[in-house]
């Protein structure tokens, strides 16, 4: 029996095994909570799964004791978060819960110092990652070798995501039935199975055309689940494989720069501002909320503008 392709970014709810919740202090913790602190059981619960997911992580990283960690690996757990696109409210509150948990360490004695006070709130450190030049992208979307056999599905994924702007769950749980490409638009469903509709460029259409008629039915032997994009043994895509072709890709085509799916939809959302696209219908292709978080994507605007007036305005 094959065994099912696991996904590293996705971090357990379920938490950690016994032994490692008891080296990590995890129900002496809740009590702590509960009992010393006075919170609700709700914000037991939520501190507690906060915790718990943390020492997922830090099982996978090989660190199998609150001694270990130190503020690198702290931050690099809470950027993951902001990578897999947890909202920023979640993410302070895995801050406000790792402050306490080490808090409890420190006064109990079991730590001597605390690695989470220099952690950082997302308002200080709300900044977008890089985002593609028009050049880097066109070198990333060449980078899939014709002679590989999954190279129209890497082309398909990579042109979809970067005309889109899709999240990489959004990307990886598209179905047969949510590609359009005969109008010319992609069905998605987002947070809350929010649905929205999304056009897409001949370019994408083209590539999703061609992995659709000649590629795809010769890898679904009926476990794919009616996805859109399958792996190499005809089943989904998960969220790591599409992490690993996009990483795969850049590589080869020697862009220096981290590249993410997450950055393909930063990238998405640029070039439409500096193309002079609408804010709110950015706002609504890329399936936020709110506007404020779409803005985030006018400040990269302002840079790029005030890089054009220095090169070119001769008062510059």
């Amino acid at each position: 029996m094959k065994r099912r392709e696991r996904d590293p970014t996705q971090i357990a709810p379920a938490g950690p095994p016994v032994d490692e919740s008891r080296a990590f202090w995890l129900e002496a913790f809740r009590d702590y909570l509960a009992l010393e602190s006075g919170n609700s059981p709700h914000t037991v619960d939520n501190y507690g799964r906060d915790i718990r997911r943390t020492i997922t992580f830090l099982l996978s990283r090989g660190i199998r004791d609150p001694s270990r960690v130190d503020p690198g690996i702290l931050r690099e757990f809470i950027f993951h978060l902001k990578d897999l696109g947890l909202a920023p409210a979640s993410i302070r509150r895995q801050i406000s819960a790792l402050r306490g948990y080490f808090r409890f360490l420190v006064g109990e004695g079991h730590l001597v110092r605390d690695p989470s006070v220099q952690l950082e709130t997302p308002k200080a450190w709300r900044k977008l990652p890089s985002v593609l030049t028009v050049a880097e992208v066109e070198a990333l979307l060449a980078a899939p070798d014709p002679e590989e056999a999954l190279a129209w599905r890497d082309r398909a994924m990579l042109e979809v995501a970067y005309g889109t702007g899709v999240r990489v769950s959004e990307l990886v749980g598209l179905t047969v039935n949510d590609l359009l490409l005969d109008e010319g638009l992609v069905r998605v469903f987002g947070k809350g199975s929010k649905e929205r509709l999304v056009p897409i460029g001949r370019r994408a259409i083209g590539a999703a055309s061609i992995y659709a008629r000649d590629l795809r039915p010769r890898l679904d032997r009926g476990h794919g689940e009616r996805r859109f994009f399958l792996n190499a043994r005809g089943r989904p895509l998960s969220r790591v494989g599409a992490w690993g072709i996009i990483r795969k890709c850049a590589r080869r085509s020697g862009i220096q720069k981290r590249v993410t799916p997450h950055t393909l939809r930063h990238t998405f959302a640029t070039h439409l501002l500096e193309g002079g696209a609408d804010l709110r219908a950015v706002q609504e292709m890329l399936g936020h909320a709110d506007l404020s978080t779409t803005q985030l994507y006018t400040h990269v605007d302002r840079d790029y503008l005030k890089t054009e007036h220095k090169r070119f305005h001769p008062r510059a």
